[in-house]
């Protein structure tokens, strides 16, 4: 076995154990601080701003473009479930209504007519 002293990953291990514990302490000092804590307010302020800012330049842009925002499209895509949730039931009804009389034709409730149109015949249509 080599020697603990000499072996380079033991003293690279143990180097980086140290530099870590430095690190760590500063940064905990640092962030007690109430100037950091300020700081960071600041920082979470301007990046909000910075982000309501661009919300309201792209709703802009998009309602210049004659284009759906994104509010808007998931209004949309709220309202298309509701709809299709009523039609939904609306089919299971008139599927109960239909098995209740006895009726096996579509949902409009209209008799379909008789097929009378046959195939042409082998010889093109001409006798």
């Amino acid at each position: 076995m080599t020697d603990k002293t000499n072996d380079p990953v033991a003293i690279w291990q143990k180097m980086m154990g140290e530099m870590e514990k430095g690190f760590n302490s500063f940064a905990n000092q640092a962030m007690s601080s109430p100037e950091f804590s300020q700081a960071m307010n600041r920082a979470g302020g301007v990046a909000a701003g910075a982000q309501k800012q661009l919300g309201e330049l792209m709703e802009k842009y998009l309602v210049s473009m004659n284009l759906p925002s994104r509010d808007q499209v998931t209004g949309l895509a709220e309202r298309l479930q509701s709809i299709e949730a009523q039609i939904g039931e609306m089919k299971s009804m008139l599927s109960q209504i239909a098995a209740s009389s006895g009726i096996s034709q579509g949902f409009d409730g209209a008799p379909k007519p008789p097929r009378t149109k046959r195939p042409p015949s082998e010889n093109g249509g001409q006798t």
